[in-house]
């Protein structure tokens, strides 16, 4: 490998003893013969029936309605747009067919995206959680810059030299802990992960990876937090969030993309860890994502939110704790008294 492919800096997580993405070739090559990365089984409607009820049309006219009460609208995936303070947030924008290069190859989607990038609302700002292909879709920037839109972006480091090179401008590198201000007195700041990074195979690790918490300074009320962890598997990350930062009013809960756990345990939470996350953000309110989309892993596209039930059962908690929205629905969430 030549030096200018060789990266200058490996990230790691916060927990030193969790190294993530240095998995030998052949490893990764009987994984995918044995099936580890795409479902064992259809749900049980089938994919068709799946994407029936679970999918709904796009109101697109109240898309373009901005407003101060935030709303949520699930594109599929972790595809989120978030808007709140008169801003359109939108969140791992993936909205290709595969998650893969150039959204061609790699994981196939199997609910339809509900909405093309030409059709987004005015976006002012895209937070980009890592790398790896299902957050960070080539195709879907491609298209959303080339229907005229000019959002800002806000990734982690070592990240910014990728949309250098495709001349993609108004890109902030972030650190954990780090925190921009943005219009409506909103401010972004970058919270770590469990997780990792790679996007070919001589880049592993070598840029960040994490989430965003968009803190909303309201007049006269408390600040009202929104929490967007990325991907990530179960660690003290999260009371650390809480501590440092505040409890979290509403959090974008990865829920799917969890067997077999024996490899995707360190990395991805699966419904059970997910609520734990809940209650050490003590957050009221969460919807669920990272599910029900594309074929990752070994669960059933139905298979998490049963298990979610389970888990929400198991802690005593309410069902409607975590929404599960479905693709193309756009939801108002509550703020407190």
């Amino acid at each position: 490998m030549s030096s200018e492919l060789r990266p200058a800096h490996r990230y790691a997580n916060s927990d030193p003893e969790v190294v993530i993405g240095n998995f030998p070739w052949y490893e990764m090559v009987w994984r995918s013969l044995r099936g580890d990365f795409k479902p064992k089984a259809e749900p049980a409607d089938g994919y068709a029936g799946f994407e029936k009820a679970w999918s709904v049309p796009v109101d697109h006219a109240r898309l373009l309605q901005r407003q101060d009460a935030p709303r949520v609208t699930w594109l599929g995936h972790v595809t989120v747009l978030l808007q709140v303070a008169g801003l359109n947030v939108l969140m791992d924008p993936t909205l290709a067919d595969f998650a893969g290069p150039m959204g061609k190859f790699g994981a196939r989607r199997r609910v339809r995206a509900p909405i093309s990038p030409e059709q987004l609302p005015p976006i002012d700002l895209v937070l980009i959680s890592h790398n790896h292909y299902d957050h960070l879709c080539d195709a879907t920037i491609t298209r959303l810059l080339a229907s005229g839109q000019t959002p800002e972006f806000l990734v982690p480091k070592g990240l910014k030299a990728w949309f250098d090179r495709r001349g993609i401008a108004n890109v902030t590198e972030l650190d954990w802990w780090q925190s921009v201000d943005m219009p409506h007195k909103v401010k972004l700041h970058f919270t770590p992960s469990q997780h990792w990074s790679r996007r070919t195979p001589w880049d592993t690790n070598a840029s960040l990876w994490g989430g965003y918490c968009l803190e909303w300074s309201r007049p006269g009320a408390q600040p009202w937090r929104f929490l967007f962890p990325g991907d990530t598997g179960y660690s003290k990350d999260f009371k650390t969030i809480r501590q440092r930062i505040g409890a979290m009013d509403f959090v974008a809960l990865p829920i799917g993309a969890y067997l077999p756990r024996d490899f995707m345990k360190p990395m991805h939470v699966n419904p059970t860890d997910a609520v734990q996350m809940l209650l050490d953000l003590e957050a009221p309110l969460a919807m669920g994502v990272h599910w029900g989309t594309f074929m990752l892993t070994q669960e059933a596209f139905d298979q998490p939110p049963r298990d979610l039930a389970a888990a929400l059962h198991a802690q005593g908690l309410a069902q409607d704790r975590v929404w599960l929205l479905r693709h193309g629905e756009t939801r108002a969430i509550p703020l407190p008294a």
